[in-house]
């Protein structure tokens, strides 16, 4: 007997035709429920059957979310590709994800990314928090299954990547920065695919229904940004704007914050309202949200 263990799991994404081996944290979760209707069978004749009988003819969408650390070698291009931009019909990139244990290799049809948060921490890896949904989660075979695609070369280090935020908000003082966060969020709705017909024959797993089709209601691109109150920007508790230009970068530890950085987003117009936080120590947070429909891969300035 062979359990798998979270720890020895890794993840591929094949998009394109091609191959990727993503290094993840161990935050890897996935899952795929199957929706039940229940109905009545008390009739007159028999009052004691007093439980609800049970249908189930379809799937929920599957849901996948992992923690990808960033590397200086950029080896992870691919995900910040997935997460960017719409394509034609304004639908997101999809993408198979396998993931593969001691003894199984799981698949998860038809992948897109409902939520990816940047974290630009100090003392902290950079990363990305990505979440998403596809349309079927089945185990493709055991731990020898050839995931298809063609494999993409890795770099031969991977090192990893400390930064910390550089934020620049119009003409505000945006020094003594705690933390920095960045969402992106596409509001997904999937399509209903229950049919009468569809379900009448649904008799397993292998012929149940399940989800194919989604349409974006909205998009969303917003964050915060907190900071420690000093002399400096006391007076910036309580602003708001709905028209400024804001930039956030992380810059690779022991660079000077004139770096053009690791990685760097403009957005602009924006708004935000800033807040007082009463603790230990006196902060603020700036809540900030995109006012622009433009591509986010034209919006990321550096990141190559």
């Amino acid at each position: 007997m062979s359990h798998s263990f979270l720890r020895e799991s890794k993840l591929y994404i094949v998009y394109g035709g091609n191959k990727y081996r993503i290094y993840t944290t161990t935050a890897i979760s996935f899952s795929q429920t199957f929706a039940e209707d229940s109905y009545p069978v008390k009739t007159l004749h028999d009052q004691s059957k007093m439980f609800e009988g049970s249908t189930i003819t379809k799937a929920n969408e599957a849901n996948f979310s992992f923690d990808v650390p960033l590397t200086i070698e950029k080896d992870e291009s691919i995900v910040m590709d997935l997460i960017s931009d719409l394509v034609d019909s304004e639908q997101l990139k999809s993408f198979d994800i396998y993931i593969q244990t001691g003894s199984s290799t799981f698949k998860i049809e038809n992948c897109i990314v409902a939520t990816a948060t940047f974290m630009f921490n100090p003392r902290e890896q950079f990363k990305i928090s990505v979440e998403g949904q596809g349309t079927k989660l089945t185990r493709a075979g055991d731990e020898n299954y050839s995931i298809p695609g063609s494999a993409q070369s890795e770099s031969s280090t991977r090192t990893p990547l400390l930064v910390y935020p550089v934020v620049s908000v119009d003409s505000l003082n945006m020094s003594s920065i705690i933390g920095t966060t960045l969402t992106i969020q596409n509001d997904i709705t999937w399509t209903p695919y229950e049919t009468l017909q569809e379900s009448l024959a649904v008799t397993s797993v292998s012929n149940a229904m399940f989800p194919s089709a989604y349409t974006i209601p909205g998009r969303v691109v917003s964050g915060a940004i907190r900071q420690y109150q000093t002399d400096n920007n006391i007076t910036q508790f309580d602003d708001f704007s709905t028209n400024s230009n804001i930039t956030l970068k992380a810059v690779q530890v022991g660079k000077a914050d004139s770096d053009s950085g690791f990685f760097s987003i403009n957005i602009n117009p924006a708004m935000f309202t800033a807040r007082m936080n009463v603790e230990n120590t006196y902060t603020q947070s700036y809540d900030f949200r995109s006012l622009d429909n433009t591509a986010l891969g034209t919006r990321i300035t550096q990141y190559s």
